[in-house]
């Protein structure tokens, strides 16, 4: 032990007792801390894990952190009771006491034999491995194991915190997923059939594989918090597990459909069949209003009417065959499909009748416009004028003759309504000045 610089100043019996209460202090504490790293339940997981990736190497440093913390603790329980035994020699201390006392407790005094491997090995003390030996003050040892300990416990409450959620809830979801493998099974969706047992077969070696990595590897899925310098501070990274939780819930989803169609299948069959019925007699009445029109109204073009497309009804035929055959997960898209199509179909043939329809439309809304003008003419007592009679006459005979000439027929209702527009707007005159017929003007 080296001596104290006569010339530098020596520790009172004050300081060198406070100095040593607080020394005994952080020599408790850092046991404590120490006792309960040990016997961290991280620690012993990995001591017996077979560890790879980034989780080894960490793991590795932490293993020679956490050894040279118990040389760091022995050294400074050493000297802390070297100090203790020189001040428990007398009540009142010598000066050489003292002296003693201030180089053990100021000085560099306190020498840790150094493993080469475990000095190399530890992450804060890189440069010093070839040093066989250190020499520190209590002030710098009580630093130094700090800071090693805080490393140490960093590593060890990150690899804990994600063997404590990710194992767990993997295993889980790994069961839920076999639940789903077995319902699948019983309703035909198997791998190579139905892409929701290729998902489900993928899901499987995903989560068989997480599980082994995070088993071995676990700080391969530990995302630090920014900026935080708590030990452990961070969170598990969850990012594949939930998207696979997310792809088995899809795949769940599915299957329920699936198990719908079994349900319900012979009610949507027959629905379908009507709706494609449906389709099929409008259709029908589309082909033969064309009929009526080509025969009752001229120089105007009438839409061809298609027939019923055959596909619709061999679809159904095969949808029929899986039903027969429980084929539910081939039924249940084409049920969907099929549904969709002869929704789609019925509109069209509904479509046909309309167009095809439209021109006898137009000839009932020209009777009744021109029945309308009519009407509205004789309640002003104008019924019997000469020139209206002969224009409702014209236009009354186009309309109700076959085939009828809507372009032509259109133009005799419209003379029709100038006239009794002109007669209804002009002035009416006393009877025996002259009768209707003399206020035809020049419209005649």
């Amino acid at each position: 032990m080296g001596v104290t610089d006569p010339a530098g100043p020596v520790m009172d019996r004050d300081e060198v007792d406070r100095a040593l209460a607080r020394l005994g202090a952080e020599h408790e504490a850092i046991e404590t801390s120490l006792l309960a790293l040990q016997d961290h339940a991280g620690r012993r997981l990995l001591e017996g894990a077979e560890l790879t990736g980034v989780t080894k190497e960490r793991w590795q440093e932490a293993e020679a952190s956490i050894t040279l913390l118990w040389a760091y603790f022995d050294a400074y329980t050493d000297a802390l009771r070297s100090a203790r035994v020189i001040r428990s020699r007398r009540r009142w201390s010598s000066r050489e006491d003292l002296v003693e006392l201030t180089e053990l407790l100021l000085g560099e005094c306190v020498t840790v034999a150094g493993s080469a491997t475990a000095t190399a090995n530890a992450p804060t003390l890189h440069g010093g491995s070839s040093k066989l030996s250190e020499r520190f003050s209590l002030v710098t040892l009580v630093d130094r194991m700090n800071e090693l300990y805080a490393t140490s416990l960093d590593m060890v409450v990150a690899a804990d915190a994600v063997w404590s959620a990710l194992p767990a809830r993997i295993d889980l979801l790994a069961a839920e997923l076999q639940r789903t493998r077995r319902l699948a099974h019983s309703v035909g969706v198997r791998p190579g059939e139905h892409h929701a047992g290729d998902d489900l077969e993928r899901i499987t070696r995903t989560l068989t594989t997480l599980r082994e990595q995070v088993v071995s590897d676990p700080l391969a899925f530990w995302v630090p918090t920014p900026g935080s310098s708590a030990p452990g501070g961070g969170k598990p990274d969850t990012t594949v597990y939930d998207r696979e939780a997310r792809a088995l819930e899809d795949v769940r989803r599915e299957i329920d459909a699936v198990l719908t169609v079994r349900q319900d299948a012979e009610a949507r069959l027959v629905k379908l069949r009507d709706v494609l019925s449906r389709a099929d007699r409008t259709l029908a009445e589309a082909r033969t209003a064309r009929g009526e029109v080509l025969a009752k109204i001229a120089a105007t073009e009438v839409p061809v009417v298609s027939g019923p497309p055959t596909v619709l009804q061999e679809q159904l035929a095969t949808a029929a065959e899986y039903r027969r055959h429980a084929q539910w997960h081939r039924l249940s898209p084409l049920l969907e499909s099929l549904e969709q199509k002869a929704e789609d179909e019925l509109l069209r043939a509904r479509e046909s009748l309309s167009a095809v329809t439209q021109p006898l439309a137009v000839r009932a809304e020209l009777r009744g416009r021109l029945d309308a003008y009519k009407a509205k003419v004789a309640r002003h007592g104008l019924a019997e004028d000469s020139l209206l009679v002969e224009r409702y006459d014209a236009a009354r005979r186009m309309l109700w003759s076959a085939p009828c000439d809507l372009r032509v027929a259109e133009q005799a209702v419209l003379r029709y309504q100038h006239a009794a527009a002109e007669l209804l707007a002009a002035p009416r005159v006393p009877e025996q000045q002259g009768g209707p017929e003399d206020r035809r003007g020049s419209g005649a």
